[in-house]
């Protein structure tokens, strides 16, 4: 692991689970929340997968991000009501068994005191819907948890690769979570931002602080009037091509309340790496006679 270059950052992934999502009746909000507390530590989002409480498809997007060595975060669906499915999958694509992990025991067991007391009633933590809630602690085997400010209830993380073999033999802590940086893992919490997003901040300042790039990322870009994308685009091929550290981007708009129609282009990438992109990008576009606006840079 090498802290001193963003080669060495892990990827980034974003799961959303819940029919809800995909339905229309609730917006996400977890996509653009993610990729600010990642923008603000100096790292980028690589990919998002949206999937609905549908156990096989969860299973399968699991698998597939277990198997990818990212860094992932899994928004919804680790309650325990019937709609509720992530635990299982989780357990499913690792090919693990599930058990109640006594941290997360003892936090919802503390929990459902709080509310006791709270409202003026008797702990009866043996009553059968308060033994139900317990459910929302059965985690795969060899699980980590993630703290909950909201409600103390917990969220819960596995490493890559963490399959029957190491399961077997880890603590019911599971392992050092200074691995999850090296290995990859996913980390599950709650659909709920108000509980959600604290968590993702702490999973991001917990396990992913050795990668923070903080003024390291760059963009670079030229506001063009007039030009179709098809026509810059073997310029940017160029460019990228002689520049492999960065990446060239387009963004064209129709109705900017400024500039009207035209494309935003340009490169990024480390700070070091953009400055010679960018001028191989101007100088390559100059023999085609393009209209220019403002050059914009932004660095996260």
């Amino acid at each position: 692991m090498n802290a001193e270059s963003p080669a060495a950052a892990p990827k980034f992934g974003l799961i959303i689970v819940g029919d809800e999502i995909l339905s229309g009746k609730r917006a996400d909000k977890h996509l653009p929340k993610w990729i600010d507390l990642l923008g603000e530590r100096g790292l980028q989002l690589a990919w998002a997968e949206y999937v609905g409480d549908d156990p096989a498809r969860i299973t399968d997007v699991l698998r597939r991000a277990f198997a990818s060595g990212d860094v992932v975060m899994s928004c919804g669906g680790i309650g325990a009501t019937p709609d509720d499915h992530t635990r299982q999958c989780a357990a499913a694509a690792l090919g693990v068994p599930l058990e109640l992990h006594p941290e997360a025991r003892a936090l919802i067991l503390e929990r459902m005191r709080d509310v006791a007391l709270e409202k003026g009633l008797p702990y009866e933590p043996e009553r059968a819907d308060n033994q139900h809630r317990l459910n929302m602690g059965v985690f795969p085997q060899g699980a980590r948890i993630i703290p909950n400010p909201y409600n103390k209830i917990p969220g819960f993380y596995v490493l890559s690769g963490a399959g029957p073999s190491q399961a077997a033999k880890a603590p019911s802590g599971g392992s050092d979570p200074r691995e999850a940086g090296e290995r990859g893992g996913i980390f599950f919490v709650p659909g709920f931002p108000v509980m959600a997003w604290p968590m993702m901040a702490w999973v991001l300042d917990t396990y992913c602080s050795a990668w923070f790039r903080r003024d390291a990322w760059q963009e670079k870009s030229v506001i063009i009037f007039g030009a179709m994308e098809a026509t810059l685009t073997p310029v940017m091929e160029r460019v990228e091509a002689a520049h492999p550290q960065v990446r060239v981007f387009s963004l064209p708009s129709v109705d900017h309340p400024e500039w009207g129609v035209h494309i935003d282009l340009g490169v990024k990438g480390p700070v070091a790496a953009v400055p010679a992109a960018y001028n191989d990008l101007r100088q390559w576009l100059a023999p085609m006679n393009l209209s220019y606006g403002p050059e914009l840079v932004r660095n996260t």
